[in-house]
């Protein structure tokens, strides 16, 4: 699938959950732990376990729901487990991309999840000798290098998965949180720079990896820390080891500010800090910065509530709902004509017309992609009668592709990418439109000294693009607003399903 299913919203990374907690019903454990990650991946579902003697993978397309039942789980037995959910950065959205990953070699198995994008996986491609398409996404290029890495260590297979893994990560260039598991153990790892989160806990008995700390919270584990950039550490009967397998001059810590703005779930803990009351001073800074006189503060559902809810308290406007979300529009949505499809935002977001009639709003959400949901949704706005709309967007102007994690398209299809504020404003058809300035934004977050990557605003890449992965997407940038379109225009279908992914798939789940 493309980037355009999602309406205007980058997609998020993926999920990835592991438990060792011998005598405890990990499967189970794992299903909770992946269920409280849905938010960062709506594509596929999967779970690894051991039982020691063996590790069973069982996965498939959709949601943690769908894919697992108490039948599926059952067969799920062991002490230790690993758990994903998929969102396609690379690789197309089908089966075989589905992870975690699995590999049989000589006397070891092991399964891979995997959080995040690499940068060089033709390189990788190359240098194993692979032929050009072999490889369906950056994962399999991940597991084909610790693969060939364990088949040097077999004469050792209990030691195998930790030795490989220690000489082939350096290779590996880009975001990558892994957790990874053979038949006794799980290894945590995070890339140098730390783009995606990691954290570690305590469970009465055993150890929970995740990728956000609600999952913690979930299976009733005690956050412990976050696993640090450039750090692997392996958790098995002895309990937990640490190791750093990257040369120091590469660690720089480099956490994705969108975790912040939008993709972590709003009782996640990142640097320290919450992510909700982040998000709070957000909306805060914008009332200082961007003043306006209204009669409503709304923010659009849900992750830019938060940010209107300081705003609101900043400003003294009151603040209330003028959208409703329906709760119960799934992901996909079967759209058989332009005419059904042109209806996608109202099937999301519908009008509090008593709200807006007359009335003179401050709209607060938390960024703007493409733009088209936006347009569509300040349509739906002046339908219902508002008076006047003052656009405020809790981030700054979102102008680069990322290479990272988040499936944004080209730089191309990006609004702001050649687009003067004042353009936008007009495009969007807002009587005012305002950013929060990227100093302002770091200031909210409240993490003094903590390391950021800002790419997707700034164009500052931690670590460089190679030309292969940069041709087509870094290239463009509007001249002039972009024609009015369909919510779906673009979207494909899915040859095995036949139906169309929705819009604002990652917002469907907050």
């Amino acid at each position: 699938m493309t980037h355009a299913d999602n309406g205007g919203k980058p997609r998020e990374a993926c999920g990835v959950f592991a438990v060792f907690a011998p005598d405890k019903p990990v499967a189970h454990l794992t299903y909770l732990g992946i269920y409280a990650l849905q938010h960062r991946g709506q594509e596929s579902a999967g779970i690894a376990a051991s039982d020691g003697e063996h590790l069973t993978v069982v996965k498939d397309m959709g949601l943690v729901s769908n894919v697992f039942d108490d039948r599926t789980l059952v067969a799920l037995d062991g002490d230790l487990a690993i758990g994903h959910t998929r969102y396609s950065t690379t690789g197309s959205s089908m089966w075989k991309n589905s992870q975690p990953v699995f590999r049989d070699v000589g006397h070891t198995q092991f399964a891979l999840a995997h959080n995040g994008n690499l940068v060089n996986t033709a390189e990788l491609a190359r240098d194993a000798g692979v032929l050009p398409g072999a490889m369906s996404s950056d994962t399999d290029a991940m597991a084909e290098w610790i693969s060939r890495a364990i088949g040097e260590h077999g004469s050792d297979p209990e030691g195998a998965l930790p030795a490989a893994l220690s000489e082939v990560l350096p290779r590996f260039d880009g975001a990558f949180s892994l957790v990874v598991m053979d038949r006794s153990r799980i290894i945590g790892v995070r890339d140098p720079h730390g783009f995606r989160p990691l954290c570690l806990g305590r469970l009465d008995g055993g150890w929970v990896l995740a990728s956000e700390t609600p999952a913690l919270d979930t299976v009733g584990a005690h956050f412990v820390r976050e696993i640090e950039p450039g750090e692997m550490v392996v958790i098995d009967g002895a309990g937990v080891r640490s190791s750093r397998p990257f040369a120091d001059d590469r660690v720089d810590p480099r956490l994705c500010l969108f975790e912040f703005v939008y993709f972590a779930r709003p009782d996640s803990e990142l640097y320290g800090r919450n992510v909700h009351q982040a998000r709070v001073r957000m909306g805060e800074h914008l009332a200082h910065q961007a003043p306006v006189e209204a009669d409503l503060v709304m923010g659009v559902p849900e992750s830019g509530i938060p940010a209107a809810e300081g705003y609101a308290r900043t400003s003294g406007t009151p603040f209330g709902h003028g959208l409703v979300k329906n709760r119960y529009i799934g992901r996909t949505f079967i759209a058989p004509s332009q005419e059904m499809r042109s209806l996608g935002v109202r099937m999301k977001l519908n009008p509090l017309k008593e709200n807006i009639a007359g009335r003179r709003l401050v709209v607060v959400d938390d960024s703007i992609v493409r733009g088209t949901t936006t347009r569509k949704m300040v349509e739906m706005l002046r339908e219902s009668g508002a008076a006047e709309i003052h656009m405020r967007i809790s981030s700054p102007p979102y102008r680069w592709p990322c290479f990272y994690g988040m499936d944004t398209g080209s730089r191309s299809e990006l609004l702001a990418a050649d687009m003067e504020i004042s353009e936008i404003r007009d495009y969007l058809g807002v009587d005012t439109l305002s950013y929060l300035p990227l100093d302002a934004l770091v200031e909210a977050v409240g993490a003094p000294g903590a390391g950021f990557c800002t790419a997707c605003l700034t164009g500052e890449y931690p670590v460089p693009i190679p030309p292969e992965a940069g041709k087509g997407v870094l290239e463009g940038g509007r001249t002039s607003a972009p024609e009015p379109q369909s919510l779906f225009q673009g979207a494909m279908f899915d040859s095995t399903a036949g139906v169309m992914p929705s819009e604002e798939a990652a917002r469907d789940s907050r």
